[in-house]
């Protein structure tokens, strides 16, 4: 077989040294020319994580039984004999920025689950994005020395990054707020998602260059396995994350809740410089409320109802704004009517009477695949619940207002399952209820000391969005937050950074991601919201949802590659196609195959990643 000549250049060389040249036949291994490479070198140090990157090709050649002739090697080909691990700069959710070595050559899945290791074992899912604000999220088990993972307590200087990682950061400045960078319409939220990275894919492979920074963020919004003994890492940069979110406005809030939130946050604030997160102190279940989840709700509502239709919606969207008269108004008690509603299984029913719930009712609707929105507000006594229910031409919009709290949460806690299959009977049901008192009583005004109404200290523009800065003054927002904290005053910092968290998963638009894109057979650009249960179709120009799909009610989707459409075939014959405009379609891939991979994950602590799994429903053909 002839013997050519193969162009290689080696890093350790130098930049400016010449690429050696190693003779080698088509049937020589790629073992075989690394030793040629390492003999011709006369270095002497340890080369075992060097491998061979392909510069043309983009790839690496990682499998040293092949041949050069089975890898499609030829003499015109010019590889790189370079480290696989390099130096990287992550940007973690508390603004921090750490240097460590990450590996190049494998799948930035892979990757990331060895960084997350090393930075406290966060658990969930590993994902990276170019450096704009973005999110995600990682793990496995920990050993633990000194109340931190093992690793951290082998020096003064690990124990001091520890801390750097699982302390909460002070507030920022308004200023510094201000400065960076926040999503003001959908369209630049979608654009935001066009910069992650590919799970299936090398970082090398994606241009990424050593001592480059890239973002650490949470980016599938399963939790797992949050043990704040063990995850105090974790638990701290979600919090961080959650917290950005709120403050550069990534999320929507009310008045009522970003106080809420800004009190927590200056409690956070407070108790972090003297307390450490800890294991909170598990509360005793009440049987008798466990019980009632078997029972059948019946109440009286004040009901309001409206038909969104998909012709209404499109007619709406060409219209001028003085048309916009089709779209909800604000809840006012006026305009409702009381009806009998009784809740049963997954579906609601009303009457004219209690005394006609034993006749057929005049409408029933099942809520499994709904969209449930809050519209609450305790200082002015409104308790609202607003459904989105899918129709097959179009949404059905009702809202329903209770009369007190309890009715509220036990209606909101059996429509949230509802909408996603599950029924009163299930376990959930109580600590559903239970969660949504807990954040309705944080909103209740509680008389405080006078001192704590008149305390200046509070900077209380860094807590707030850019929004509230303007809106209000500081010594207008400052009672107000102190009015809140109040009712958190009293919280540990493991339960106020867990409130923060659960408070933040509770608002209507969490852990949806945005896509502009085009639906096969229109004419015009949407929106597609992606959730961790569910796909929403949005009218780009007027913000309504036109329609709910939820996961456990698809059959399969596939990637055209070629064109670059993702087509969806739910149950019931319904089939949708769509192509990306604001990102590339093996994004929205990932991000649908990464939830229902997430959906497929127990429930036990430190269960390994099958990551075979995770690529076989993401990666499409380009990952085989």
């Amino acid at each position: 077989m002839a013997v050519w000549d193969l162009s290689v250049m080696v890093e350790e060389l130098g930049p400016e040294a010449p690429a050696l040249k190693v003779s080698v036949t088509s049937d020589l291994h790629v073992g075989g020319v690394i030793l040629k490479i390492v003999q011709k070198t006369d270095i002497k140090k340890d080369w075992s994580d060097h491998a061979l990157w392909w510069e043309q090709k983009q790839q690496w050649l990682l499998k040293p039984a092949w041949t050069l002739d089975k890898c499609g090697v030829h003499a015109d080909a010019r590889l790189c004999f370079t480290p696989q691990h390099k130096p990287l700069r992550l940007g973690l959710p508390n603004g921090a920025t750490v240097s460590l070595r990450a590996c190049f050559s494998s799948p930035v899945f892979r990757s990331i689950m060895g960084i997350c290791r090393l930075l406290s074992e966060w658990e969930g899912l590993p994902c990276l994005s170019s450096p704009i604000r973005q999110r995600l999220g990682l793990g496995a088990v920990v050993t633990l020395s000194d109340g931190m993972p093992a690793h951290f307590a082998e020096s003064p200087e690990a124990e001091a990054v520890y801390k750097m990682l699982s302390v909460s950061q002070p507030a920022p400045a308004p200023e510094t707020i201000n400065k960076l960078y926040r999503p003001t319409s959908v369209v630049e939220k979608a654009q935001v998602n066009s910069r992650w990275l590919d799970s299936s894919r090398s970082l090398l492979q994606q241009g990424v260059q050593e001592n480059s920074k890239l973002l650490l963020r949470f980016k599938y919004f399963s939790f797992y396995d949050l043990v704040p003994k063990v995850d105090v890492v974790r638990l701290t940069q979600l919090y961080e994350q959650a917290r950005w979110a709120v403050l550069l406005e990534e999320i929507e809030c009310t008045e009522e809740e970003m106080m809420l939130f800004a009190a927590l946050q200056y409690h956070i604030g407070k108790v972090s410089l003297t307390e450490a997160l800890v294991t909170p102190s598990p509360a005793m279940d009440d049987l008798d409320f466990a019980l009632q989840c078997l029972e059948i709700l019946c109440v009286v509502f004040f009901f309001k109802k409206k038909k969104i239709t998909a012709m209404i919606i499109i007619a709406i969207s060409f219209a001028s704004t003085s048309h916009f008269s089709y779209r909800p108004k604000r809840l006012t008690l006026k305009g409702y009517k009381q009806f009998w509603f009784t809740f049963k299984d997954m579906s609601i029913s009303y009457f004219k009477s209690k005394e006609e719930s034993f006749r057929e009712p005049i409408q029933q609707m099942n809520l499994k695949g709904c969209e449930v929105t809050p519209d609450v507000s305790v200082a002015n006594q409104k308790f609202c619940i607003k459904l989105l229910i899918p129709e097959p031409d179009g949404m059905n919009e009702v809202c329903l207002r209770c009369e007190n709290e309890q009715q509220y949460s036990n209606w909101m806690a059996a429509c949230r399952l509802a909408s996603k299959g599950k029924t009163l009977a299930d376990s959930s049901y109580p600590s559903e209820v239970q969660s949504i008192r807990s954040f309705l009583a944080m909103q209740r005004s509680v008389p405080g000391s006078n001192d704590a109404q008149t305390d200046e200290s509070i900077n209380t523009h860094s807590l707030v969005s850019p929004r509230y800065q303007k809106k209000y003054k500081a010594k207008q927002l400052t009672p107000r937050i102190l009015e809140s904290y109040q009712n958190v005053a009293q919280l540990s910092l493991t339960d106020a950074v867990q409130r923060f968290l659960q408070i933040w998963q509770a608002l209507p638009d969490f852990g949806v991601s945005y896509f502009v894109v085009r639906f096969k057979g229109c004419r015009k650009d949407e929106v597609l919201g992606i959730a961790n249960n569910r796909l929403i179709r949005i009218d780009l120009g007027v913000g309504d949802v036109v329609k709910t799909w939820r996961y456990n009610t698809m059959k399969q989707w596939n990637v055209n590659w070629d064109i670059r459409q993702v087509a969806i075939e739910f149950n019931g014959n319904v089939n949708i196609a769509f192509s990306c405009l604001t990102a590339d379609c093996k994004i929205v891939h990932e991000y649908i195959g990464g939830y229902i991979f997430m959906s497929t994950r127990g429930k036990e602590p430190g269960e390994t990643l099958n990551e075979e799994l995770f690529h076989k429903l993401t990666g499409g053909h380009e990952a085989l």
